[in-house]
């Protein structure tokens, strides 16, 4: 069990609604009497040079406060779940040591609950891997998708099976040499955390998301992928944004079309961000486009300090506001 001087702070929600700039103000406004620092969870911002594409803080705001699990990874080097949770352990531990409020920040859904949950994963096996992502193209996602609805039937109800790559995961956990159940087990916190969710109403995260691509286009996602090809891992190279540039540079799509299926994807994944967010009954809501944003996610931490919350850590006595509407799917 590790333990906190003050209690972690976990922000969540869909790609591109404003984490990260949430995490960074409220680490100053809980200064001084906080010394935090922020602890990234998502997948693709581990890998050096991978910085337009996944949006990565600015050189400003990395050197403003520490940051960990950013630019850790060469982009060939294979990343898991697994080794993404060994290594934050690690560093909330240290932070444990150190008197230190770490502020946990980012939409990867998995990696976000192995920081902070009893969870565990199955060793990962590379052998398995490469045959089942081997199948992955040669059968189809749906051909091992009904392998995995026979594996473990309650992991296949929860997983598209036109995710290749998530089916491939949920495969590799029910076949592997200890087996389990791919699907997740209650929620249960490790250690006492608060966790904020950000969202906004559909078609302002949809603009938002809009004008983050056409960024990353004016800040040079052609030329950053340009320098990277041949370069990467297959866990790195199925990164949204980057696919589809790599797919354009092997002649497979137009440049247009690539940045619109960015846009298209990365719509879709805020979509499943929510869906996995939303149904975390431990998530304290706030709206993004909230001009008391940063004043009330103060509070919100205020309380959890106070012990206002649910012992179990399940929310608050009386539950926030659920999401907007962005965690509808379509």
């Amino acid at each position: 069990m590790t333990f906190f001087a003050k209690r972690p702070i976990s922000i969540v929600g869909p790609t591109a609604i404003g984490k990260s700039d949430l995490a960074i103000s409220l680490a100053f406004a809980l200064a001084p009497e906080d010394r935090c620092e922020i602890v990234s969870q998502d997948a693709y911002q581990i890998y050096r040079g991978m910085n337009i594409g996944t949006a990565k803080p600015s050189p400003l705001q990395l050197s403003s406060l520490p940051h960990h699990m950013i630019d850790v990874k060469d982009p060939w080097e294979e990343s898991s779940a697994a080794s993404f949770q060994a290594e934050v352990r690690g560093i909330l531990e240290g932070c444990a040591g150190r008197g230190v409020r770490p502020i946990l920040v980012g939409g990867s859904g998995l990696y976000a609950r192995g920081a902070v949950d009893d969870l565990s994963f199955a060793p990962f096996d590379p052998d398995l891997r490469r045959m089942l992502e081997a199948r992955l193209e040669k059968e189809g996602g749906l051909a091992l998708w009904a392998e995995l609805q026979k594996a473990d039937p309650d992991a296949a109800a929860k997983i598209d099976p036109r995710n290749g790559r998530r089916v491939v995961r949920a495969l590799e956990t029910a076949l592997g040499p200890q087996r389990f159940r791919a699907s997740l087990p209650p929620y249960l916190y490790r250690f006492p955390c608060l966790q904020i969710g950000l969202d906004l109403p559909r078609r302002d995260l949809d603009r938002k998301i809009e004008e983050r691509v056409a960024k990353m286009r004016e800040d040079g996602l052609e030329e950053e992928v340009r320098a990277l090809e041949g370069k990467m891992s297959k866990t790195a190279s199925q990164a949204i944004g980057y696919a589809q540039i790599l797919a354009f540079f092997c002649g497979k799509t137009g440049r247009e079309e690539a940045f619109s299926q960015i846009a298209v994807k990365t719509r879709r994944l805020a979509r499943r961000q929510m869906s996995w967010f939303g149904r975390d009954p431990r998530v304290h809501w706030l709206d993004a486009s909230d001009p008391d944003l940063l004043e009330k996610a103060r509070d919100l931490v205020r309380l959890a300090d106070e012990g206002a919350f649910d012992e179990r850590d399940l929310g608050p006595k009386q539950p926030t506001r659920r999401p907007l509407g962005s965690v509808e799917i379509s």
